[in-house]
């Protein structure tokens, strides 16, 4: 739908060859050396497309970087290419779609088993037609296409109808965002227009042509190809957009110099790096850049001691190792030369925030490590990002749970030591600091009976809760210990001590009875009680208690 008098581009002129051979293979016999070259065609296409996508990516790269220098004037454009980005990406993902689902009725796969195949062939530099093994199946491809149409037209309820009818849409909506602009782009995509049959006695429709009765590795490279002409269509058009607001045209008076840091947050002993440059000029120019602590913006003067950078590619760089400690700031003016030989200064302000190397380990219970249990505790490093940090333990496990917090696990020793390292925005590894852990052993819980770590009991009290347990006092961790067995004494009429043995933690009915039937003052001990917890197993001690009524 482009103007008749558009030139070919050299990707449109590429792209009609690859049509032309597609259209010879079609018309001869398919034999496996056919089917070796549209393997061959079709890996020649996907890898093109890879290589095309990031060269349409840079075009968008381009575009915001004007809109960050001219807002007004580029904003009606920008905002025009954003909706062809999401055109061009909304068909490009019902052709792969479709591209998927033919190969996966085809091999009797699922389109995402094909998908995450292709993939796997692209990350193994392999071709991904050479893995399909009915690529001459034309059966199964024009079932999937033509089903719920009508075969001679091609028209109707059906995939390839549906594909087509993407097209023109896309197209139209191409020729609606270019405006007047739009004589000027060749968009290709040429899914009208009627062609010559075999026998050339006829003519037949786009879908036809390149759909019915076609095996099925022709489909799969004509649908890659397809994705290769939606590129060039919408890089043809970005590039178009982007040219209609005329850059060159900016006066310089609109035109401000800019700092890009790698970052404004660095540690003693480190380097601050930035880009300092004059947007939207022309990358030939070498400026020429003066930096001191400030710049008085008036009268176009740097203040301070002064530093000259020598400009290279339209930029400058400016690096500084960070000394003491705080908010450090700095101005300057950048020089260049304007078209008419003029000097043009433009005056420049940043800072950036010099801190010393410092991490934050913090126990979310207690300050020491604990055998046997889950210790948790959070790291942190002021302005460095969790992802980036880095810890170790010197005798353990930590065991990160996301956001900077992690579990510990020790083992023995009576000390833990906990380093933090950070990856800093030069790609180096620098240590932040080392915490110190004391690491003990599970403190031995405590008996009680009946709730109550022994003393004076009534009859009832004991009867109402007749249990053995093991009690962690004034510990913040939720650790639990279960008493395996006890023994119960008791002194008989004659004045005898005689012993039960519990297992368990729950009194036996005898040692319920002797209790139901004692007298007041008369007393009962549970000796050697023993539990089992998380670092196995402890005695308890004893616990006596006396029948108050």
């Amino acid at each position: 739908m482009g103007a008749k008098n558009c030139p070919e581009t050299p990707r449109q002129k590429m792209i009609a060859m690859m049509y032309l051979v597609l259209t010879a293979l079609l018309a001869l016999n398919v034999s496996k050396d056919i089917l070796n070259a549209f393997v061959i065609v079709n890996d020649s296409i996907m890898e093109t497309n890879r290589i095309f996508k990031g060269k349409v990516e840079s075009n968008y790269k381009t575009f915001e970087q004007a809109m960050a220098i001219m807002p007004d004037k580029v904003r009606d454009a920008y905002e025009k290419a954003k909706i062809v980005k999401q055109e061009a990406d909304k068909l490009v993902a019902l052709i792969e779609t479709m591209k998927y689902e033919v190969v996966a009725e085809c091999e009797g796969l699922t389109p995402e088993e094909v998908k995450k195949m292709e993939e796997e062939m692209l990350k193994s530099n392999k071709p991904f037609l050479a893995e399909i093994s009915s690529k001459d199946n034309y059966d199964t491809p024009t079932h999937y296409f033509f089903k719920g149409c009508d075969e001679v037209k091609g028209e109707g309820n059906c995939k390839v109808f549906q594909l087509k009818t993407a097209i023109i849409n896309f197209k139209k909506k191409m020729e609606e965002l270019l405006g007047k602009y739009k004589d000027r782009v060749s968009l290709g995509l040429n899914v009208e227009k009627e062609f010559p049959t075999v026998e050339g006695d006829r003519t037949a429709s786009w879908q036809i042509t390149n759909f019915y009765h076609t095996i099925l590795a022709a489909n799969v490279v004509l649908l890659n190809k397809l994705i290769l002409e939606v590129r060039n269509a919408e890089a043809d058009v970005v590039g178009m957009l982007y040219a209609s607001v005329d850059l060159e045209g900016f006066s310089f008076d609109k035109v401000g110099a800019k700092v890009i840091a790698q970052s404004n947050y660095v540690l003693q002993g480190e380097k601050y790096r930035a880009e300092i440059f004059v947007a939207a000029y022309d990358s030939r120019q070498q400026p020429k850049i003066i930096i001191g602590s400030d710049v008085d913006t008036v009268n176009l003067q740097v203040i301070g001691d002064q530093q000259v950078i020598e400009g290279k590619d339209g930029y400058g760089i400016y690096e500084v190792q960070a000394a003491g400690l705080g908010e450090r700031k700095y101005g300057g003016i950048i020089e260049i030369i304007s078209k008419n030989g003029q000097v043009m200064k433009y005056p420049f302000r940043s800072s950036y925030f010099v801190a010393a190397p410092s991490a934050t380990v913090s126990p979310e219970k207690m300050n020491v490590f604990y055998i046997g249990v889950d210790n948790p505790v959070s790291v942190s490093v002021p302005g460095v990002p969790n992802e980036k940090v880095r810890v170790s333990i010197s005798n353990g496990s930590m065991i990160s749970q996301g956001s900077g917090k992690y579990i510990v696990r020790v083992s023995g020793g009576t000390e833990s030591v906990i380093t933090v390292s950070a990856e800093l925005g030069s790609g180096t590894v620098r240590q932040m600091g080392v915490a110190k852990f004391r690491v003990k052993k599970l403190p031995t819980p405590k008996p009680y009976i009946a709730g109550k770590p022994g003393g004076n009991y009534s009859k009832a009290e004991v009867l109402a809760s007749p249990y053995v347990t093991a009690v962690m006092e004034n510990f913040d961790f939720d650790i639990r210990y279960d008493v395996i067995s006890y023994t119960f004494t008791y002194k008989n009429p004659a004045g005898d001590l005689i012993d039960i043995q519990g297992v368990g933690y729950q009194m036996t009915s005898d040692m319920k009875t002797k209790i139901q039937n004692a007298k007041k003052g008369e007393r009962f001990w549970f000796d050697n009680i023993t539990a089992k917890g998380p670092d196995g197993t402890k005695n308890l001690g004893s616990v006596i208690i006396r029948i108050t009524n």
